[in-house]
């Protein structure tokens, strides 16, 4: 196989808690990951010339080491010694720096897709131990669908899929760094804390209304990024008020997503949205499920 065709999805958390700060610098966190229907194309070529070449379709990001996909292809090139070089032409759907493990999705896409184009015998659980070393959502996004992370979050449970739904999505015409939402999070002095528990008892109940209960003060990451910017607030509040069940900021934001019972109710907060100007992109999508 000298080419191959891939499609890396995008994820929201349907609810994001910090326990606390480890000594080391990184957060202990407790995640509900939820894939969703809204995906970059990478196309994989094997090269005769040595070496990595990465291609994108936005001139703003980067084409070389400080790519994702350039780092899960030099991590595989590098192990297993491989002859010859890759071409990875990368076409950015999925919105930059927004929450919803865009490049993390791609570098798993990569990862995948070569060891099965040099048939390396990796395991998923192989693909998912050298994730981690790429970026902590960079395991979820091999393994997909709906599951409860843990630890940095690479600890993951598959959890049952999410019940059927439209899900909105907008991303205002900011980015957020996920540094800057971190290091200005107090973990230690947090009052409220998300029911994740209470959200992975309703996904195994299949109860939708009961998960977008749970959205509610739902990602603690709100804290930080809602007062510095406070667009991010103003989506919630037009989803809810055009008919979300649940309306959430997806990782450490900027894009909001809603969840709706029914594509219709769907399409009339798209109209609302794009009429209110407050996102640069919208989506209307599905949840992805394994199963």
């Amino acid at each position: 196989m000298d080419r191959m065709q891939l499609r890396a999805l995008a994820k929201i958390n349907l609810g994001l808690d910090v326990l606390r700060r480890r000594e080391d610098g990184y957060h202990e966190v407790r995640m509900i990951m939820q894939t969703v229907h809204i995906f970059d194309q990478l196309l994989l070529e094997k090269r005769q010339e040595e070496g990595i070449r990465v291609r994108t379709n936005l001139y703003y990001l980067p084409e070389n080491e400080n790519n994702l996909v350039y780092k899960a292809a030099k991590l595989l090139w590098e192990e297993f010694d491989l002859p010859g070089g890759i071409s990875i032409e990368l076409k950015k759907y999925i919105p930059v720096a927004a929450g919803m493990a865009g490049g993390s999705s791609d570098a798993a896409a990569v990862l995948f897709g070569m060891n099965r184009m040099y048939d390396l015998g990796l395991s998923t659980e192989g693909l998912m131990e050298r994730g981690v070393r790429i970026g902590a959502d960079v395991p979820y996004c091999i393994m997909r669908g709906t599951a409860l992370a843990e630890g940095i979050g690479e600890v993951l449970s598959p959890l049952p899929p999410m019940p059927p739904c439209a899900i909105l999505v907008a991303k205002p015409g900011i980015g957020v760094s996920t540094r800057f939402v971190f290091e200005n999070l107090k973990a230690n002095e947090l009052e409220r804390h998300p029911d994740i528990d209470g959200m992975v008892e309703a996904l195994g109940n299949q109860d939708l209304r009961g998960l977008a209960r749970g959205m509610d003060g739902g990602n603690v990451l709100e804290t930080v990024t809602i007062p510095a910017y406070p667009v991010i607030q103003k989506l919630k509040d037009t989803m809810l008020r055009a008919g979300a069940l649940g309306a959430l900021m997806s990782g450490s934001g900027p894009t909001v997503f809603g969840i709706f019972e029914s594509r219709q109710a769907a399409k009339r907060a798209y109209g609302v949205l794009k009429r209110g100007h407050l996102a640069k992109q919208i989506f209307l999508t599905t949840p992805y499920n394994n199963h």
